[in-house]
């Protein structure tokens, strides 16, 4: 494996969580991405998600994407209430009624983290692991907030060996840092997937690049897709919403817009989801069915932005952390508080050209 050094050295942790600095393979073996292989994060219990101790720079804010993310024009944050249903709606929302939400329901991961990062924080090498792909990803360093933790961990370490996102915000540089499978302890920092983003214009069509992964299967941002306690507590979650399923009921190497990416280990028929496919909450659902206004809160959002096919696991919808957020889930909204939405509440909004996913990837300059 190479080793991605900084000028300064390699910053390593003196314990986790407490900074101190010291002097894809291609083709048909690029068949897992983000966390396509492997299931979610568990997702909290009762009413609210896991609260890391410990600090990570920064609140959650407001805006698009809960923080701006990205101009107006990026494809997840336009309103798709009114797009026409593609032709293979019916088709796909049989096929994957017929099979449900991973879990049998839809249920809420709260358990990503999104770091704040500016032009202090310290920016860390790490050393590719087997999941990091060359060609796909950047191997840049990486900032780490002090005091920041991994997706369902407490600190930087991937102590339970779960997909472990590393998310930053980099607030002064306009860019979004995301790696899968993080590790960083007193022995180093390993990483495998690092997409960054650049926030301070649209991206183009395909992204990242044709054929490109990221630290999500389908290739998109996450934290543009995920919704956060303090939008849910203003009522309006103003962009689409990250939705995951089992591998087996993903189309099998088949991508659609704003999708740049598929897998392999994606086993579903030409009647399944492909990655990208966007599906929306038909506008008559009883919204007065579900338990809270947080509930209708998500409900709007899916009805208005829709939910985007972006990885592969279990817990099909993913929240935000409210370690650093002013409201707190516990007193909004619960894990299960969505279970009464089903596949055939939806329509697949129109995806376009399906793209075959051949294990090639072509940047972007």
């Amino acid at each position: 494996m190479r080793v991605f050094w900084m000028t300064a050295g390699l910053c390593l942790l003196g314990s986790v969580g407490n900074l101190g600095c010291a002097p894809r393979d291609t083709g048909g073996g690029n068949t897992s991405s983000g966390s396509s292989s492997s299931t979610s994060s568990t997702s909290s219990s009762g009413g609210g998600g896991t609260s890391s101790s410990g600090g990570g720079g920064g609140s959650s804010g407001a805006g698009v994407g809960g923080d701006g993310f990205f101009p107006p024009a990026a494809p997840w944050n336009q309103d798709i209430s009114n797009a026409p249903v593609d032709a293979q709606s019916n088709a796909v929302i049989t096929w994957l009624g017929a099979r449900g939400w991973g879990l049998g329901r839809m249920q809420i991961d709260f358990s990503m983290e999104v770091l704040k990062a500016d032009a202090a924080t310290p920016m860390m090498a790490f050393t590719p692991n087997a999941d990091f792909y060359d060609g796909d990803c950047d191997a840049v360093p990486m900032p780490l907030p002090p005091g920041g933790a991994l997706e369902g961990e407490q600190g930087y370490a991937c102590a339970g060996d779960g997909d472990c996102h590393l998310i930053v915000h980099h607030t002064t540089l306009g860019r979004l840092y995301e790696m899968w499978r993080a590790n960083i302890t007193v022995e180093g920092f390993s990483g495998g997937c690092l997409a960054v983003w650049d926030l301070t214009t649209p991206p183009p069509a395909n992204l990242r690049g044709e054929g490109c992964t990221s630290a999500d299967a389908a290739g998109l941002p996450i934290a543009p897709l995920l919704f956060t306690a303090d939008e849910v507590a203003a009522g309006e979650i103003a962009h689409a919403i990250r939705f995951i399923l089992p591998n087996d009921r993903i189309r099998n190497r088949t991508y659609v817009r704003p999708g740049t990416h598929a897998t392999g280990a994606a086993s579903g028929t030409t009647d399944a989801p492909p990655y990208g496919a966007r599906l929306r909450l038909r506008q008559d659902f009883p919204l007065d069915t579900l338990p809270n206004d947080a509930a209708r809160t998500v409900a709007r959002a899916m009805q208005r932005y829709g939910i985007i096919l972006a990885d592969g696991g279990n817990v099909a919808l993913t929240a935000r952390n409210d370690r650093l957020s002013t409201a707190k889930w516990d007193t909004l909204l619960g894990s299960r508080d969505l279970a009464g939405i089903q596949v055939s509440d939806f329509v697949m909004v129109e995806a376009g050209m399906r793209y075959n996913w051949t294990g090639d990837c072509t940047r972007n300059p």
